[in-house]
């Protein structure tokens, strides 16, 4: 009885000492939490309230979490969005996607802290926006399926960076463009699904060089063009290009595959006779399509054939009589094509273990659904034939009436080219001389042509009133004559009023003279370029005003530009806060950083051409009520006369946009700073930079130099990471500074391990609150 006691206590004690061994660190739990929290909190997760509770000892049918030496290794979540609209802008929908608070790069950027996570399965969560290209941070997965989603945009090239990756399933979303031509650089890629989504245009030849395939499926998609030879993969086993729009005739298939699906396409042709020797073919589908000629007799014969489908296409002739069935074929449809002859003994009704459809052909049987012989017996080439021929005729007039309309075309560009030298054409508004160019580092051509590549700029602009035209007398009438009482700030490119439209709403009315050397209409171009900027952490360009489009006394423009009145002072101000209930926490700081890091970000990359030199200061940042912040004076290079000087000594267009970039980053970097230090920096940047920067990089420097606000409200690892990000920001060597991207990245991973401390400080004050 005592050796039974013992030996239970030992046991119960190793079963213990094992879970103990595996409990989840609490950083991993804090992760965990956090995309719980940016997948906006879905009832599948609600076991995970409990606090103290081991995540990975919780599983469900929806939710499962799979951990390995204290890390997480698997996260599969299947939620319960299942609506899928018919069309998705690129907006969030009420109850079928997450809400416009959701970040796609955020979410991605929390992911990457599990650094040994191997499988990743988020289902149906109404997950929206681009597949970010820092996907690639999650180095180690092996496994990604982010199916049935509200995804859009390409496949983001760096995935194949995943080098580990062997199952990819993006179904059931909206990407676009092109099928990828760099699949086969992920050497251990053995599934590839991205059925149910919007791909268009035609496969690449790299196809044939992805040989580490088993399946792929690319239904119901708009690909379109030849499917090229895959027998060079010879470990793929299912094959599923359906209801796509692929044209060319059916391509030869590896002797190993399983399952081949092809139907409702536009092929043409014959079915290939090595189709007769898949030996390890189940499933061979191929309706729907414009398939002719004989049927291969040896695809009814295969030895492991299960179902054949051949359905609405052209197949003409017989089929041998005594054809021997395979004996695993349970169904065939051979209906609605141009057969003739009887019907194979094993394919007629005595054999009751096969379903077979024969009607809508000229078969000589009993049923009454055969069409009569003569339907089959014409002559089909001739027809088609005739068919051709009628399409090249209506193709020749075609391209009678494109070439007669080019001609017309082209005499009348000559005719105006000659007789109407002062069109009005954009490309003529803003022709300049060759230094109006360089002024603004834009080209005519290139103002002309400017477009947006970011939806960021339309959801900036919800609920925000359209950019219009103010004149003179509504300015005059909501400053009172631009009265020095409503005079709020100065600089060296104009003067900035606050003002209230006749609606109510209060306005800051920038006035500023650009440059003499811009026609009006080359400048309500250029007005019209910087309106377009919408971002939510940009101030908002309601309008503009050229009083009465003329020039003033010293030869140059007098332009007005209204923005939204943001009313909560400045970034720099609240620095200087020392009341304890206003100051900023380390918190706030790094949520106005971010907000100003994600604008200054759109303002490089969301438009073509990018808008590089912003004017960073830390006073050039507003709050709103919320604390918001926001980006003013950025792009004001297009129009001011003051940032109108030429660049000398750089090499053209390209070294100036360099150079403007790099100035970017190093103002950031000095934004930055201002937010560890306190604005004194300012006061002394040259020698601080000089002489205590080192300093930053020791915890006893940290002390000495660092605001205390930000020592008393920060975690060390959060401050670490910014004080890093600062250094590089700040670089004498601008090849050594970051990119924004990688400035977005880190403040937001340093806003992250900041949030995860103060949640365990709000936990433990609750633990030890009586």
């Amino acid at each position: 009885m005592e050796v039974f006691r013992f030996v239970s206590l030992l046991c119960f004690s190793w079963i213990f000492l094992i879970r103990d061994t595996n409990q989840l660190q609490s950083s991993q739990t804090q992760v965990l939490l956090q995309l719980r929290k940016h997948l906006e909190y879905p009832k599948q997760l609600e076991s995970w309230v409990n606090n103290g509770i081991d995540l990975c000892y919780i599983s469900s049918p929806q939710v499962n979490i799979t951990c390995q030496d204290n890390f997480v290794t698997e996260i599969k979540i299947f939620g319960d969005m299942q609506k899928r609209a018919s069309s998705f802008n690129g907006f969030p929908i009420p109850y079928q996607t997450l809400s416009q608070n959701f970040s796609m790069d955020s979410f991605i950027a929390t992911l990457s802290r599990l650094n040994s996570l191997r499988v990743l399965s988020l289902v149906s969560l109404g997950i929206w926006g681009e597949i970010p290209d820092k996907i690639h941070r999650l180095q180690f997965l092996e496994y990604l399926d982010l199916s049935w989603n509200f995804f859009y945009g390409s496949i983001p090239q760096t995935i194949s960076r995943i080098v580990k990756l062997e199952t990819l399933k993006l179904d059931g979303n909206f990407l676009n463009g092109t099928f990828p031509d760099w699949f086969d650089s992920i050497s251990n890629l053995t599934s590839l699904s991205l059925k149910n989504n919007l791909l268009n245009g035609p496969l690449p030849s790299s196809v044939q060089r992805i040989t580490s395939l088993n399946d792929i499926n690319l239904s119901n998609n708009g690909i379109s063009g030849k499917l090229f030879d895959l027998s060079s993969l010879s470990r793929l086993r299912w094959v599923d290009f359906s209801n796509n729009r692929l044209d060319s005739e059916l391509s030869i298939m590896p002797k190993g595959v399983i399952v081949v699906l092809l139907s409702n396409n536009s092929f043409i042709g014959r079915i290939p006779e090595q189709y007769s020797q898949l030996n390890q073919l189940q499933q061979l589908d191929l309706s729907r399509n414009s398939l002719q000629g004989t049927i291969p007799a040896g695809i009814f014969t295969l030895r492991s054939i299960v179902s054949l489908n051949l359905t609405s296409n052209m197949f003409s002739g017989s089929i041998p009589i005594h054809l021997s069935c395979g004996s695993k074929l349970v169904s065939v449809d051979i209906s609605n094509n141009r057969l003739s002859g009887l019907l194979p003994f094993c394919l007629r009704s005595n054999v009751k273990s096969r379903a077979v459809k024969f009607t809508g052909n000229c078969l000589l049987t009993n049923s009454n659904n055969q069409r009569p012989e003569t339907y089959c017996v014409e002559n089909i080439r001739e027809k088609k034939k005739s068919h051709l021929k009628n399409l090249g005729i209506l193709i020749g007039v075609i391209g009678g009436i494109v070439v007669i309309l080019a001609l017309l075309a082209f005499g009348f560009l000559v005719f105006c080219r000659r007789y109407c030298p002062r069109g009005t054409s954009e490309q003529h508004l803003l022709h300049n001389t060759v230094q109006d160019n360089s002024v603004t580092g834009f080209t005519s051509e290139i103002l002309t042509n400017a477009r947006f590549i970011s939806n960021t700029s339309k959801l900036g602009s919800q609920g925000i009133p359209a950019h219009r035209l103010f004149s003179i007398d509504e300015l005059n009438a909501a400053t009172n004559f631009f009265d020095k009482s409503t005079l709020i700030g100065e600089s060296s490119i104009g003067k900035i009023y606050k003002g209230r439209l006749e609606t109510g709403v209060w306005v800051a009315i920038r006035c500023l003279r650009v440059s003499k050397r811009f026609t009006i209409r080359n400048l309500k171009l250029r007005l019209d370029l910087l309106a377009k900027l919408r971002h939510p952490h940009l101030v908002c360009l309601l309008g503009h005003c050229i009083e009465s489009e003329v020039k003033d006394q010293f030869g140059a423009n007098k332009v007005y530009l209204i923005y939204e009145y943001v009313p909560n002072g400045n970034y720099r101000a609240h620095l200087s806060e020392t009341n304890s209930e206003k100051v900023l926490k380390w918190s706030d700081r790094l949520a106005i950083l971010i907000g100003i890091a994600k604008a200054v970000h759109f303002l490089h990359t969301g438009v073509i051409p990018g808008f590089l030199s912003n004017r960073l200061k830390a006073n050039n940042i507003l709050l709103n009520e919320h604390r918001m912040g926001k980006l003013s004076d950025y792009g004001l290079f297009v129009v001011a006369q003051e940032i109108d000087k030429d660049k000398e000594g750089g090499d053209g267009l390209k070294s100036w946009e360099m150079k403007s970039l790099e100035d970017d980053i190093y103002s950031f970097g000095l934004i930055l700073l201002e937010s560890l230090v306190g604005p004194s920096v300012c006061a002394r940047k040259e020698s601080f930079l000089l002489n205590e920067m080192v300093s930053l990089g020791n915890s006893e420097g940290q002390k000495r130099i660092v605001d205390p606000t930000v020592l008393a409200s920060c975690s060390q690892e959060s401050l670490s990471i910014v004080i890093s990000l600062t250094i590089n920001c700040i670089s004498p060597e601008s090849s050594t500074r970051p990119s924004f991207e990688d400035v977005l990245w880190n403040l937001q991973y340093a806003a992250q391990v900041q949030e995860a401390k103060d949640g365990d400080r709000k936990i433990g004050k609750t633990l030890l609150s009586p």
